[in-house]
């Protein structure tokens, strides 16, 4: 049996890749800078986890993988590269984890978690996404299939190791532009590459740049055309779409707001390629949603609260307008938004887009910016989101009913009523659930 040691393993993308392999068999060990849900879940599923980070964790492994966080300063990189271990990046990792299989590939700026979960609802086979699957309850399923459905990262470029049978494209706009030294060239050759080594190709044809690829022999999905009778309802008080496609008839898919249509649609036309029509259209509806994707995690007649991972103005927009739908149909009229910002530099990026996408909120929420190990860059957002005149907070705390805003260790107020949708991919979405 070989070992394989994860260095920051509580990542929601390589516990996924983690658990892939355990259930393949191997023996499996991992380490992070701090104890969390998946840290803990893992152990309970029979993984060796070290908390912190320790040279000693570094022993006779047969592989060591490290995540993209993981520092060049980390002990344990620095042991390995010593001792000349067989060491890989996660990026260099994935052609050995996914060889020889029929990978349904899928990356894009926003909504690639979902569409990967949609897919892995329809088409017999495996799954490693970037998020949980309610259906599935876990980021990961093993089936005795060649198909793996898989959540690809453009972030580092390792979507171009997905080595994909099927690529599906959700969008290409500019995201993690640091990796790629702001070179929008460089960005989008990357795209272009990851399209040119699939054998099939589905993208959003009205996508800024992937619209400009029209010699690519691709199934092309133009949202303005090809989605009709977009209706919306909810059924014990979660929110479903109903929409028809093409010439292909109507589905039902967990999930409100347009941008739920467009991805069922994607998972759809990638899905047809391995199953009959009637089989997609059934499977669709199978699907439950992912954790922290407009996530009910409070439903009540007076105070409903949702956790979004939403991290970038395109995605928060796009998710507000879904909440407008909701509320309407619920009868609500008050709606709060509790912003983490994750990371400086993206909101530096974005910060103009930022200023403008929570338009229409009854009232925003500011936390400390979640750094993700980034340096502290000096941000006016009292300045720059005057318009809102924001209530700032240092955390916010979990009650049945209620989330309360704390400052300087007291209590600013005391939310119970209307929808309160927290925004963020740091640890807001622990602070939402009282889940630490």
């Amino acid at each position: 049996m070989k070992k394989i040691h994860f260095i920051g393993i509580g990542g929601i993308g390589i516990s996924a890749l983690a658990r892939f392999l355990k259930q393949k068999g191997y023996e499996i060990s991992g380490s992070d800078i701090k104890a969390s849900k998946i840290t803990k879940e893992l152990e309970e599923e029979g993984v060796k986890v070290i908390i912190p980070h320790d040279e000693s964790a570094v022993t006779d492994q047969d592989f060591i993988v490290y995540s993209a966080a993981i520092k060049e300063s980390n002990v344990e990189l620095a042991k390995a590269r010593r001792e000349n271990k067989n060491l890989f990046s996660r990026k260099d990792a994935l052609p050995f984890i996914l060889k020889e299989k029929r990978i349904f590939s899928v990356c894009g700026a926003h909504g690639k978690s979902t569409t990967s979960a949609m897919l892995a609802s329809i088409i017999d086979g495996s799954m490693i996404v970037g998020a949980i699957s309610k259906q599935f309850n876990s980021n990961m399923i093993l089936r005795d299939s060649d198909n793996i459905v898989f959540e690809a990262d453009e972030s580092d470029e390792s979507f171009l190791n997905s080595n994909p049978y099927i690529a599906v494209v959700t969008n290409a706009e500019p995201e993690h532009m640091e990796h790629y030294n702001y070179d929008l060239n460089r960005f989008y050759g990357a795209y272009t590459n990851f399209l040119l080594s699939a054998k099939i190709r589905v993208i959003n044809a009205e996508d800024d740049f992937l619209k400009t690829l029209t010699k690519l022999e691709a199934i092309r999905l133009y949202p303005t055309y090809d989605i009709k009778d977009l209706r919306y309802i909810i059924k014990e008080g979660e929110p479903y779409t109903v929409f028809t496609l093409k010439d292909l008839g109507s589905f039902e898919v967990y999930g409100i707001g347009y941008h739920i249509a467009l991805d069922a649609s994607l998972a759809v036309l990638a899905a047809l390629n391995d199953l009959p029509l009637e089989a997609v259209r059934e499977r669709l509806k199978e699907f439950k949603g992912i954790k922290k994707r407009f996530d009910i995690i409070k439903n009540s007649e007076d105070f409903v609260l949702i956790d979004d991972y939403a991290h970038h103005p395109t995605e928060i927009k796009a998710t507000l307008k879904s909440t407008d739908i909701y509320m309407e149909m619920r009868g609500f009229d008050k709606i709060t938004a509790i912003w983490q910002p994750h990371k400086y530099s993206r909101v530096v990026d974005n910060l103009k887009a930022f200023t403008e996408c929570f338009e229409g909120v009854s009232e925003l929420i500011i936390l400390p910016v979640y750094s993700a190990g980034e340096t502290k860059v000096e941000i006016d957002f009292e300045n720059e989101f005057n318009l809102y005149n924001p209530t700032f907070a240092d955390k916010i705390v979990r009650e049945e009913s209620a989330v309360l805003l704390l400052k300087d260790g007291k209590i600013l107020k005391k939310i119970d009523r209307g929808v309160v949708i927290g925004f963020g991919a740091g640890d807001i979405t622990y602070q939402l659930r009282g889940d630490f």
